[in-house]
């Protein structure tokens, strides 16, 4: 396998600066995450009014769905790919996109930008005549920047200007769309389930009372989207797989104890966390539960629940493997009173 990395000089540098700075493809609306879309086709558009439209689909069908639902968190510094390069153009295509930019009046009067882009995809430098003469044979690979995360700085770190790969050739160039990539970005779209958990007694409890805490069976389920590229000599899909595995307290207060002491409830064998309270259980220690300590004076503990999902991929080429655990949790509130006593 042969390299096809070249990064850019100064002269295809200011090139492709002016590119993006002055450069508007056709316009195609950023499609939104909604409980009944199937396939997402991802767009950015950056501060300039460039818009740079993915290739990748994403199928949601089998993602969390509601307006109860929140993206995971992943556990440790790992995040999903902010930015790729994914292949896209033809010759022909790339050949009309240097046309139309030269059309502009910024680019057209910027003699080293387009002596820049004519040495590059014209000249031979490397490509001659947008490499008519392999015409159906590759695409040329572009930047696409994931429209989800606006803020995340990582999305201009894909800086490369446009190269071509032949077909079933993986270019060795960092970030380059693979299964494992589209299995990140899979993971990105993972919507689950509000943690609104069920207590006993409600949110009104008293100090040194043990308080019961649980999700029923039918709470938490497995979620799944799949990520998937197909173009002219690329083919791929990788499905990302959310798995709920253990329920966190946090009290919101440090005079509590939380029941187990590390405040993490297991899953249960048949898919519930924790045990419904039921008459004759008041003597007993909750397997998942809280105790408060102290009243809440008036106010409410902000109790929350956060669920810990475990992550897998598959992709369509047999690769498969692992992603950190992501987490995400809601708050409730909790009223403490103190126990009253009876004076006889």
């Amino acid at each position: 396998m042969h390299s096809v990395r070249n990064r850019p000089g100064p002269m295809l540098a200011t090139a492709v600066a002016l590119l993006a700075a002055t450069f508007a493809f056709p316009p195609v609306a950023s499609a939104t995450i909604t409980d009944d879309s199937q396939y997402e086709q991802d767009a950015d558009a950056d501060s300039h009014g460039q818009e740079i439209t993915s290739q990748v689909r994403f199928d949601l069908s089998r993602n969390g769905k509601g307006k109860s639902t929140g993206a995971v968190t992943a556990v440790g510094d790992w995040t999903p790919p902010a930015c790729w390069y994914e292949p896209k153009y033809t010759p022909a295509q790339k050949e009309q996109q240097y046309e139309e930019l030269l059309a502009t009046p910024l680019f057209s009067g910027k003699k080293e930008a387009v002596e820049g882009m004519e040495s590059r995809f014209k000249d031979g430098h490397p490509y001659t005549d947008f490499n008519k003469d392999k015409n159906g044979d590759g695409l040329f690979w572009t930047s696409a920047r994931d429209d989800t995360r606006p803020t995340d700085p990582h999305i201009w770190d894909c800086d490369e200007a446009d190269f071509w790969a032949d077909n079933g050739e993986f270019p060795e160039v960092a970030n380059a769309i693979d299964a494992e990539t589209l299995s990140g970005l899979a993971y990105s779209r993972i919507r689950v389930p509000d943690t609104e958990i069920t207590l006993a007694p409600t949110n009104i409890t008293k100090v040194n009372l043990p308080t019961w805490a649980w999700l029923d069976k039918g709470d938490f389920h497995d979620v799944s989207v799949t990520a998937s590229l197909a173009v002219a000599g690329w083919n791929l899909s990788a499905t990302t797989t959310a798995r709920p595995v253990a329920l966190r307290l946090d009290p919101g207060t440090a005079d509590a104890t939380t029941h187990p002491a590390d405040g993490k409830c297991a899953l249960n064998t048949d898919g519930s966390i924790g045990e419904p309270y039921a008459r004759g259980k008041a003597g007993r220690t909750p397997p998942c539960g809280i105790t408060y300590l102290r009243s809440s004076d008036g106010g409410a503990y902000r109790l929350r629940a956060t669920v810990t999902w475990e992550i897998s991929w598959e992709a369509s080429n047999g690769e498969r493997g692992t992603f950190p655990d992501g987490a995400f949790g809601t708050e409730q509130e909790v009223t403490v009173q103190e126990a009253q006593a009876m004076n006889r």
